[in-house]
């Protein structure tokens, strides 16, 4: 479950450069830009097919596993591209990142889970921390005439945090059927783009190398990596450590000289690092606890 757990952090780890990566991918429209990168993210899916070794009895995936991953993956951008259009991008994406806390909060829905004190807590402290990333310390200021865009920022976390506890439940399903999650999301992105936006291509070979790291990772092999992670690791532990990728985004931006370090992005750190060091708090800390009572027996 640890190493499980890991794999599904790296995919945060991943996102962390959707930020820088977008900023240098120029003036590509949202709608195209995840066109193209999904299409990379399904060609990085066949090339890990070719390599792993086939089973020898393939399973037959539910009707309702696709309609689950098609829904998530597409689901999460298209109203996730449709608050920014609509709402402020500050209110926007903080509303849009409760979906940590959705996750940490609805596992204890699923089979064989249970919510402890130290997840809800963790994930408290993680959205804290994401608050004062998000907003620079300046508060919030919510206006009744982006209702709609904040309402759709809303809708994107429940598809976000739907889409990865739903996929517990088919924890048997294999992580290359994402491969075909993506092609469909490229196809649905394409056909949003045809008809909501003006197509603008990437115009040098900074911006087209961007364009390809975005497929390659955050629009590619996180949701690879994501996968196996709420499958088959802490979901909890996952959820409350997702509230990682802004902290992280925000540090790939200063390394890169976009942003500049201060108080604030310190506490966000220890608000982050803490609740998330608080909600793997078992998974950190538990066989050294039974060693311990063990040895007291």
């Amino acid at each position: 479950m640890a190493r499980a757990t890991l794999i599904g952090f790296s995919a945060v780890a991943m996102w962390a450069l959707l930020a820088l990566l977008t900023d240098a991918s120029g003036q590509v429209p949202p709608f195209l830009l995840s066109a193209i990168t999904f299409t990379i993210g399904t060609c990085v899916g066949l090339v890990a097919r070719l390599a792993m070794q086939k089973p020898a009895v393939t399973e037959k995936i539910p009707p309702q596993v696709w309609l689950i991953g098609i829904a998530g993956l597409f689901g999460y951008h298209f109203f996730y591209f449709t608050a920014l259009r609509n709402a402020p991008a500050v209110e926007a994406s903080l509303i849009a990142y409760m979906w940590p806390l959705l996750i940490v909060l609805g596992s204890s829905l699923m089979p064989g889970e249970r919510l402890a004190w130290n997840h809800i807590v963790g994930a408290s402290l993680g959205l804290a921390g994401t608050f004062l990333i998000v907003t620079k310390g300046a508060g919030l200021a919510f206006d009744a005439r982006y209702a709609f865009g904040y309402a759709m920022a809303a809708v994107c976390a429940v598809v976000w945090s739907a889409y990865s506890l739903l996929s517990r439940r088919f924890a048997s399903i294999p992580t290359t059927v994402v491969t075909w999650f993506c092609a469909a999301t490229a196809i649905l992105s394409l056909a949003c783009h045809f008809a909501l936006e003006e197509t603008v291509l990437p115009t040098n070979t900074s911006q087209w190398m961007a364009v390809l790291g975005l497929g390659l990772m955050p629009v590619g092999a996180a949701f690879y990596a994501w996968d196996i992670g709420v499958k088959r690791g802490n979901i909890q532990v996952l959820g409350a450590a997702s509230y990682a990728a802004p902290l992280l985004s925000t540090l790939v931006l200063i390394a890169a000289g976009f942003a500049e370090p201060s108080l604030r992005i310190l506490a966000a750190c220890l608000l982050i690092t803490g609740g998330a060091v608080l909600a793997a708090k078992s998974l950190l800390f538990g066989k050294r606890a039974d060693v311990a009572s063990g040895a007291e027996a």
